[in-house]
């Protein structure tokens, strides 16, 4: 049996593909202009700023960088559940800590909707206690 993957399932998880390799400039390929950032970056002058700004903290921080979808469910109208971990080695500034050469290992959810082949809308939540905590420890 060959299953298919559907076009919100595969940009819902593109978007984990940029912060594994850092491309920073696949934003636009990822995230519509008009993004809707229910959980925005603060600082940020638009949801894609918001997004470029993190995927660039995570090139900058860390290495090895990985994303694990632990959960994925697509729901009607383009929306996509995912629960994620990601695994990584803090060797750069990243989050206001400096590198402490740790691994880290901490999870998010992101619920994103995706139309025409682009994430529209995005509420994501990261357990940055958990990461920072990994870092400083």
């Amino acid at each position: 049996m060959t299953m298919t993957i559907s076009q919100a399932l595969a940009v819902a998880t593109r978007n984990y593909l940029l912060y594994d390799t850092g491309d920073v400039a696949g934003v636009d390929e990822v995230f519509a202009p008009d993004l809707i950032d229910h959980n925005p970056v603060p600082g940020t002058t638009s949801g894609i700023d918001g997004m470029r700004l993190l995927i660039g903290e995570v090139r900058d921080g860390f290495t090895d960088t990985q994303h694990e979808i632990v959960f994925q469910k697509e729901l009607p109208g383009g929306w996509v559940v995912n629960h994620w971990r990601m695994t990584a080695v803090h060797t750069g500034d990243a989050f206001g800590l400096p590198a402490s050469g740790r691994p880290v290992s901490f999870t998010g959810t992101d619920i994103v909707r995706v139309v025409d082949g682009r994430i529209t809308e995005i509420y994501h939540v990261e357990e940055l206690l958990q990461m920072q905590m990994q870092m400083a420890a």
